[in-house]
């Protein structure tokens, strides 16, 4: 076989050819690549078609994976290593900064309340008239403080505004608070000579029942008002009531005719606390009507001995 022909049949089959170093030549003699067999072959994975070649060494072969392949693939590793790294940072940084929130947030809350238990009843009428502590303000007409005797002996506290309420800026001026007038009269008092308050000073969606967390966020305002009242006697009007000042879950029937005492915040002497139903619940039901009667005698006897 000639030595052309031998050459090109290495060539073919892509065999690297050395030649002996010749003056004028280069070091060693390059066989052109032979053209691929067919058009279809596919490109090679991962090119980068902007990117230049890197420049090749001398007397090596091509390598089987372009320069550019190479670069993609290591810019794909790195960007998912930063990616577990800031993954696995997230977690570490949240832990660290979680504590910082959580004090910070203990702290405005202790300087907040610390405001409202200095308040006079002016000022903290003004104060819940801008409240913005829970999203029923997103819902209100109006706030709805309190009415009555700041000087009552008396205090009575329903759950939470309802429509009426919500227009009028006033507690139990519905059906449910013409009732409670009424009971009122029967034991010889006026609406004018007690205090009526309620457990959240906005109207929840629906006359549904205040959240925990919206009766949570009134509760300084209501402990302010007793504290400034100082009343002899507090009567719950209906279970919402009851389990927000007594703080329990029970139902007003286990409730009712039991002894219990509300506990100020501030350390102060307990007072007395009588458990009802809410006016609305005689309204749907007329003939549970007694119960109402004895409770008001309940009243008028706990009241006789606090004075």
């Amino acid at each position: 076989m000639d030595e052309a022909r031998r050459l090109h049949y290495l060539a073919a089959m892509g065999i690297e050819v050395w030649q002996p170093r010749v003056a004028g030549e280069s070091a060693a003699a390059t066989v052109p690549a032979p053209e691929p067999k067919s058009a279809l072959e596919p490109a090679p994975l991962l090119a980068d078609q902007d990117a230049e070649p890197a420049p090749q060494p001398a007397l090596t072969a091509q390598p089987t994976t372009g320069a550019t392949g190479a670069q993609a693939a290591l810019q794909a590793i790195a960007r998912a290593s930063l990616a577990r790294k800031t993954q696995a940072a997230v977690p570490a940084a949240t832990s660290h900064s979680a504590p910082a929130a959580a004090a910070a947030a203990a702290t405005a809350a202790t300087d907040e309340q610390r405001q409202i238990t200095g308040m006079d009843w002016d000022t903290l009428a003004a104060c819940v008239a801008e409240c913005r502590r829970c999203p029923l303000c997103e819902t209100r007409t109006k706030t709805v403080f309190g009415t009555g005797d700041r000087h009552a002996e008396l205090l009575f506290v329903g759950e939470g505004p309802g429509q009426d309420e919500d227009q009028q800026g006033e507690p139990f001026v519905g059906r449910a608070g013409q009732l409670l007038n009424k009971m009122l009269a029967a034991i010889g008092l006026a609406r004018e000579q007690v205090y009526i308050a309620n457990i959240v000073k906005c109207r929840p969606p629906r006359n549904r029942n205040p959240a925990p967390e919206e009766a949570s966020a009134c509760r300084p305002y209501l402990e302010r008002q007793i504290a400034l009242l100082e009343p002899k006697l507090i009567v719950s009007l209906g279970a919402v009531s009851a389990n927000n000042l007594l703080g329990n879950s029970e139902a007003v029937g286990r409730m009712r005719g039991k002894h219990h005492h509300y506990q100020p915040g501030d350390g102060a002497e307990p007072i007395p606390l009588l458990v009802t139903y809410h006016p609305s619940y005689y309204l749907r039901s007329p003939a549970e009507k007694a119960k109402g009667w004895q409770d008001l005698q309940r009243i008028i006897t706990l009241l006789r001995e606090r004075r």
